[in-house]
């Protein structure tokens, strides 16, 4: 379960990424931004910061979907998956192509539901360890010398 959220987290921001990357070759889209716009917004600190945080959870989450333990992982995915459909969907609302951003809007969104899927299906108790690696055979005991 671990890697298939790592490997959605991964996806979704690479997805992210290279919407807006690839819309740099929307015309006027340079031009603005050498202008101090985005969409309808000033280029500031402000924007760089609020820019930089929102690219930065999902990144964390590539991380986290890895390291945090089971409970804790499938809350984190639930939640910041759950935040970041709204997101994402506003996002299309500052592509100036509309199937372009609409497209990538929809891969996204179906990277998110395979998380929240993921996630929510994700087993509440992992199966136990018994030391044997078939079900016919008994687990190996060690002898501790003394």
């Amino acid at each position: 379960m671990r890697a298939k959220l790592v490997a959605a987290w991964t996806s979704f921001v690479l997805l992210y990424a290279y919407v807006d990357i690839l819309g740099f070759y929307t015309p006027g889209t340079v031009t603005d931004i050498l202008k101090g716009k985005v969409h309808t917004f000033d280029l500031s600190q402000t924007f760089s910061i609020s820019a930089l945080t929102l690219v930065s959870v999902p990144i964390f989450m590539v991380v986290l979907s890895a390291a945090l333990a089971p409970r804790a992982n499938r809350i984190a995915n639930l939640a910041v998956a759950a935040i970041y459909v709204p997101v994402t969907v506003f996002n299309v609302a500052g592509g100036f192509y509309l199937y372009y951003y609409g497209w990538g809007v929809v891969l996204e969104l179906v990277v998110l539901a395979l998380i929240v899927r993921w996630a929510w299906t994700w087993p509440r108790t992992a199966p136990a360890a018994t030391g044997s690696t078939s079900p016919r055979r008994e687990p190996v005991r060690v002898q501790r010398q003394v």
